[in-house]
């Protein structure tokens, strides 16, 4: 496994880009990138179960392991769902499992940087690369151009 790492400067406070990254509706709207109908079903709180789905229901299960609102959020994924059910025990799973995306966030002068670094499989390298850099291009616009709900 390997750590790509990202990352994008809004012109945006640090509350607005993470509420935009977590609430539904935003949330909604950058993940659309990487597959469209995407969201997450969870509270976002440290500890708490996350089932990150397209829109047939299908994704990976994962746990917040660390939530600091407004700083940062780090995120283990532990297995994929498959036509409802979970699987956290196969072993395509535990190829990848313990994977981790972590989400810091800094503010200099009304402007937040995202910096975003993820685990992933060789196998996944090429979509990360070309898809990462659309989804925070979403979110750049939804922070600065007012449009989450």
């Amino acid at each position: 496994m390997q750590t790509l790492h990202f990352s994008t400067s809004i012109k945006a406070p640090r509350e607005k880009v993470w509420a935009t990254l977590w609430d539904d509706a935003g949330y909604r709207k950058w993940t659309s990138a990487f597959t469209e109908g995407s969201y997450a079903k969870t509270d976002w709180k440290e500890g708490s179960k996350v089932l990150f789905l397209d829109g047939k229901g299908n994704g990976m299960v994962s746990k917040i392991e660390t939530s600091r609102p407004n700083e940062y959020m780090s995120v283990k994924h532990l297995g994929e769902v498959k036509n409802g059910t979970e699987d956290v025990d196969s072993e395509a799973v535990k190829a990848w499992a313990g994977a981790r995306e972590n989400y810091t966030l800094t503010e200099v002068d009304g402007t937040t940087t995202l910096k975003v670094d993820t685990d992933i499989t060789e196998d996944f390298k090429e979509y990360m690369e070309k898809t990462w850099p659309k989804a925070l291009e979403q979110l750049k616009d939804l922070c600065e151009n007012d449009n989450t709900a």
